[in-house]
């Protein structure tokens, strides 16, 4: 409703398809710039009251909005300002909030929960619009209609703060440990991405997906305006389509999991899309662009929630929000760069141009992107893996800041063995690598051929005592099947040395 509202009151302050458009950007851009902090945020601070302290912003910022807009004295950077504010609070709030879905529901049944959580947002979506319109519409001005919407909005937020107040959560992943600083949290998410090549393939596919797709969001109220010359009501419902179609996209999406690949539904979903885009340019008449955005938002909620699962199976619980930060940057970002993009052109040329324009960009983004395969088959098993286990035997006691921590790790391998072992190993360094480690290395002894040696740097201490606490039952397995290879009763032989300072003379 709110959406709905704020986006049609714009249409009634201005007739620039720049300005309208811009509040597809004011919705994205906050996530653009803050999705991954706020995912650090969450993954440091407890999410619980995060979630409550941002519900709380959000509120006091539609407050001020439903204030301005009911007394008249709302202007178009006014309304995209406060819009800005408002969707500050959600891109500090999305991270954190899809992140506790895993502290809910078993991780089996997560991507049905997925799903079901998607099917809901996306009924909200069908039925806001819709609601958002009427009520724009049971008034004699816009302002007075939107205003009431965006006080209703307000509102709304007390019952999402009571519901967080009550709630008290069980986390995942608990570490023992002193809690990660801002920067150095957001740079092990940082780290975790660049060696995390399902990861990188979801935020690849989203962000050619979203790039395109949002000329549909973007353009849709001037299309609804000023080519099919429909009211706030008319805008609601056909916005509202999309969202019916969302919901039953959402609810079909169990369904298509288990007879088709990740691959193939978002590559049907972005042919979808693509028709979508050329009826709302080529098409006046409503029941075809009716049936256009019914299948648009079945194909929208397919993909999206198809990128959602993907991130969420293919990353453990110690980086998860800052994973869906990531996602939520890139996903935004191509909406609101997209946004800006199809309503330039749209000012510039014509919608319709602006419309066909962003329908041949997907099509020709579709066979560019094929090489980025989303997660298939059995997700890896990503539980933390002897999460208390104790600390390694040493005779001194390091400072938590003391570092560089060099650990080495020797090998005996059979000749035989070589080519296997080495084509094992190399899949340890994505391990050590995506855990922390800032260098990595597997050596063969000249003198003793038989002789290897794996050594990887960690900056810290602290951060080594991290990284132990982040392996996963997935890790372990790549690990030991690398040891499998290692000659001997006794385990391979791990040192761990500390980079040894120059001290001051004693006096």
């Amino acid at each position: 409703m709110q959406d709905t509202a704020g986006t049609w009151l714009m249409t009634a302050l201005t007739s620039s398809p720049l300005l309208i458009a811009l509040m597809q950007t004011a919705a994205s851009l906050p996530v653009l710039l803050l999705g991954f902090p706020a995912g650090a945020t969450a993954d440091i601070f407890d999410r619980r009251r995060l979630l409550i302290f941002w519900q709380t912003w959000m509120l006091v910022a539609v407050a001020i909005l439903s204030v301005l807009t009911l007394f008249g004295v709302i202007s178009p950077w006014t309304l995209l300002a406060l819009t800005f504010l408002l969707n500050i609070g959600a891109a500090m709030t999305n991270p954190a909030w899809q992140a506790i879905v895993p502290e809910l529901v078993p991780r089996s049944e997560l991507p049905d929960a997925i799903a079901i959580n998607s099917a809901g947002f996306n009924l909200a979506r069908a039925l806001g619009p819709a609601l958002g319109g009427l009520a724009v519409a049971a008034f004699t001005s816009t302002s007075k209609g939107a205003g009431t919407v965006f006080s209703l909005n307000a509102i709304s937020f007390l019952a999402v703060i009571w519901v967080l107040y009550v709630w008290r959560r069980t986390p995942l992943f608990k570490s023992a440990l002193p809690a990660e600083r801002m920067l150095g949290s957001m740079r092990a998410g940082l780290r975790y991405a660049r060696y995390a090549p399902s990861l990188q393939a979801v935020l690849a596919r989203a962000f050619a997906f979203t790039l395109f797709v949002s000329a549909i969001w973007a353009l849709l109220a001037v299309v609804a305006q000023q080519d099919l010359h429909q009211g706030a009501l008319g805008y609601g419902i056909l916005n509202g389509c999309l969202g019916t179609g969302a919901v039953a996209g959402a609810a079909s999406l169990p369904w298509l999991r288990r007879r088709f690949s990740n691959d193939w539904i978002t590559i049907a979903a972005s042919c979808v899309c693509v028709a979508t885009l050329l009826v709302l340019a080529f098409s006046r008449n409503i029941p075809a662009i009716v049936l256009a955005l019914l299948a648009g938002g079945f194909a929208w909620t397919s993909t999206t929630s198809t990128f959602n699962v993907s991130v969420q199976l293919s990353v453990p619980p110690w980086v998860q929000a800052r994973a869906l930060g990531i996602y939520q940057t890139v996903f935004q970002g191509g909406m609101a760069i997209g946004s800006a993009l199809w309503g330039g052109l749209a000012q510039h040329f014509a919608t319709p141009k602006a419309l066909i324009a962003a329908a041949c960009g997907l099509l020709i983004s579709l066979p560019l992107t094929r090489r980025f395969h989303l997660l298939r088959g059995q997700p890896p098993d990503l539980n933390p893996h002897n999460l208390n286990r104790p600390a390694p035997q040493i005779a001194i006691e390091p400072h938590p800041e003391s570092g560089p921590v060099l650990v080495t790790i020797e090998y005996r391998i059979r000749e035989e063995d070589f080519t296997a072992f080495t084509r094992a190993i190399h899949q340890m360094r994505q391990v050590r690598m995506r855990d922390g480690a800032i260098r990595w290395g597997i050596f063969q002894d000249a003198a003793q051929p038989q002789r290897f040696v794996e050594t990887f740097v960690i900056n810290s201490w602290l951060e080594f005592l991290r990284v132990r606490e982040r392996l996963t039952a997935s890790d372990i397995r790549v690990r030991d099947q690398v040891r499998s290879f290692h000659e001997g009763n006794a385990p391979p032989l791990v040192s761990y040395m500390i980079y040894a300072r120059e001290l001051e003379p004693q006096s």
